[in-house]
């Protein structure tokens, strides 16, 4: 079954239970109607803010939201029941590994059917370099990987290790070019004189609406 028509059953099990209807248990959650029968349809999947509060408010664990799986996919980072928590990286202190405490400035909650294998960190996109494909301030989720494809984007370390920017990579016979999408900005060219380090490749974006 599709996680979102899962937890969308899940929560209308839970309203339905309590006595309440669609109007009422949007206003607890001080959402819409419309909001609360799109998730109960599985027409749009509850956020981690709307989960948590349901388990809180009905007093379940956050397991109640999803199905029980053989396998979690493979992430060294702490598992809440089904959740994962992935760290969000800010500055970069010199000469530490990315994933370093001192480089976590917060964590984001996910589900964990939804996320990649491998290790998973958020760079918080700071700018509009990369837009319109990486809007200023969102999350862009990333891969630890120590390389890409050319065309791909991914988070690259600058600056003598100390900073982190999104680019896409493209590569050419010698070095390689970190292109922004935005074509008011200029490329930058990496090679001896410029070195640069890519840590880990773009999955997805996460952005508030």
């Amino acid at each position: 079954m599709d996680l979102r028509i899962f937890i969308g059953n899940k929560i209308k099990q839970l309203r339905e239970k309590h006595g309440l209807n669609q109007d009422d248990l949007a206003k607890k959650l001080s959402t819409t109607k419309q909001a609360i029968s799109r998730y109960e349809k599985g027409d749009r999947q509850a956020n981690q803010d709307i989960l948590f509060a349901l388990s809180n408010m009905f007093n379940v664990d956050i397991d109640y939201f999803f199905p029980v799986r053989a396998h979690a996919p493979t992430n060294v980072f702490k598992s809440t029941g089904n959740f994962i928590k992935i760290p969000i990286i800010g500055e970069i202190a010199c000469g530490d590994p990315i994933l370093a405490v001192e480089n976590v400035i917060d964590y984001h909650v996910e589900p964990a059917d939804l996320l990649p294998a491998g290790n998973l960190f958020y760079l918080k996109a700071k700018g509009d370099s990369m837009e319109p494909k990486i809007p200023n301030q969102s999350l862009v989720l990333i891969r630890e990987q120590s390389d890409v494809e050319s065309g791909e984007i991914a988070a690259v370390l600058v600056n003598g290790d100390t900073e982190a920017t999104l680019k896409r990579v493209k590569k050419q016979s010698g070095y390689l070019i970190l292109d922004p999408d935005n074509s008011n900005y200029e490329p930058i060219i990496v090679d001896e004189k410029n070195p640069a380090r890519i840590i880990g490749k773009a999955l997805q974006i996460t952005a508030k609406l």
